[in-house]
């Protein structure tokens, strides 16, 4: 399966969790003998603008973190495209399921969900959307840019029992039939990161549920970064995702 990933990606451009020295070549180091790598471009002014204002691109930039954000949003761009044809995973940094359409926080800068699926509907490619987010954390700024989009149905499960949680996925997306399914892919969840609540196989099924859907629908899905901040588990837990999601 192709991963979408920019050595830029090992830089570490502010002092957070999410830009920590080591946190992509954990992942690298896992998944690199099961994939193949496709280098992105920075997104173009016109993708950010579909989902943010001018003043935020612009806030962003003094910040000086504008390069390194516009790169992972052209990295989900180019993850998104490529899922045209076959399921992708975006291996990028900063995440962005926390930067809404003025403001961002949780590590987030531009919201490369909501850029890749802005760009891919705008142009003529998808007509319907569906995002899981499975994120420790709510991503509200997915939320504020596409919840009132009526091509896009946004799902951030939220139970506090692994069991459950599993099931309400499965539940879910037997009933989602769309053009594209994303997913929001925060790590931080597992039972030895902050949310302390799966295992890493259940990243597997998830990726199969997700796969099996699409398949009942005719749809196409992808995945990209976001949070996850326990180095000796992530690559693992990314890794048992990008299994599931391979084509069987």
């Amino acid at each position: 399966m192709k991963v979408v990933f920019h050595p830029d990606f090992y830089q570490v451009y502010v002092s957070d969790p999410a830009a920590e020295k080591g946190r992509m070549e954990a992942v690298i180091r896992e998944i690199q003998a099961s994939v193949r790598f496709v280098t992105p471009h920075e997104a173009s002014l016109e993708d950010l603008l579909r989902a943010h204002s001018l003043e935020h691109v612009e806030e962003v930039r003094r910040e000086g973190v504008y390069d390194m954000a516009a790169l992972a949003a052209g990295a989900a761009v180019l993850t998104a495209e490529i899922a045209l044809k076959e399921p992708c995973f975006g291996l990028l940094r900063p995440p962005g399921h926390h930067a809404s359409q003025d403001s961002c926080w949780g590590f987030c800068y531009f919201n490369n969900m909501a850029v890749a699926l802005l760009s891919l509907h705008e142009r003529g490619k998808i007509n319907s959307a569906f995002v899981l987010d499975f994120d420790l954390h709510y991503g509200d700024g997915n939320v504020n840019i596409l919840d009132h989009r009526d091509f896009v149905t946004i799902y951030n499960p939220e139970s506090r029992y692994r069991d459950r949680y599993l099931n309400e996925v499965r539940e879910k997306l037997k009933g989602v039939s769309v053009d594209m399914i994303g997913i929001s892919a925060g790590f931080d969840n597992h039972a030895e990161d902050w949310g302390g609540l799966l295992a890493t196989e259940d990243y597997y099924d998830m990726g199969v549920m997700v796969k099996e859907s699409a398949k009942r629908s005719g749809g196409r899905y992808f995945a990209i970064l976001e949070g996850g901040y326990n180095h000796r588990v992530l690559g693992k837990n990314a890794l048992a995702l990008i299994e599931g999601m391979k084509p069987s």
